[in-house]
């Protein structure tokens, strides 16, 4: 039987999408990776989840709208490139967000809730980041210093709600939207 897996994360906008999208067009023709990733599979994973087992996911469901309804809507701006993996044959290539508190805080309450629910998390460091393409595959090995000649998207989003997604590997694009947690808290006022 196929396993499916499940992930919480940040959607973007459409028009952060586009922006990505046409910078990947333009860095495809100069950088061989072997897979681009589709533009509305563009995401920041707050928390990858694995198998959920179904007796699990109304638990879930409930958790994460709890976790929402207490954060408060805010933006993120793309900003820089990087790698992970190898350096001179990445695995990931990926756009970066501008470190943002309320995403920091969010990702930290969905691990809290998703612990206390039984699922085992990555424990790396929170790395936000949007994954652009997979698996280098030039001729040559990569060159890390490319990444600082390219014009890497730049737009600022919005970021209103979380969402659960299911991967289905035989499809594209292959993430396909469960449940949505619209981001309910009020800001805070100031005396």
């Amino acid at each position: 039987m196929k396993r499916t897996h499940y992930f919480i994360a940040v959607p973007l906008t459409a028009e952060a999408r586009q922006a990505i999208r046409r910078f990947a067009d333009d860095a495809s023709s100069s950088l061989p990776f072997r897979t681009w990733v589709h533009e509305q599979d563009y995401h920041i994973t707050l928390a990858f989840l694995g198998d959920v087992p179904p007796e699990k996911m109304n638990p879930l469901r409930e958790a994460m709208t709890a976790v929402a309804a207490r954060c408060v809507p805010f933006s993120l701006r793309l900003a820089g490139l990087g790698t992970f993996g190898e350096r001179t044959a990445p695995r990931i290539f990926w756009q970066g967000v501008k470190a943002e508190e309320m995403l920091a805080a969010l990702r930290s309450d969905v691990y809290e809730a998703c612990g206390a629910l039984g699922f085992s998390l990555d424990r790396r460091p929170f790395a936000p980041h949007i994954t652009i393409a997979r698996k280098w595959q030039g001729a040559e090995p990569f060159r890390p210093e490319t990444l600082r000649s390219l014009p890497a998207a730049s737009a600022v989003f919005s970021v209103p709600e979380m969402v659960l997604y299911r991967t289905n590997m035989d499809q594209t694009p292959k993430y396909e939207a469960i449940a949505s947690f619209p981001l309910l808290g009020a800001p805070a006022e100031d005396n």
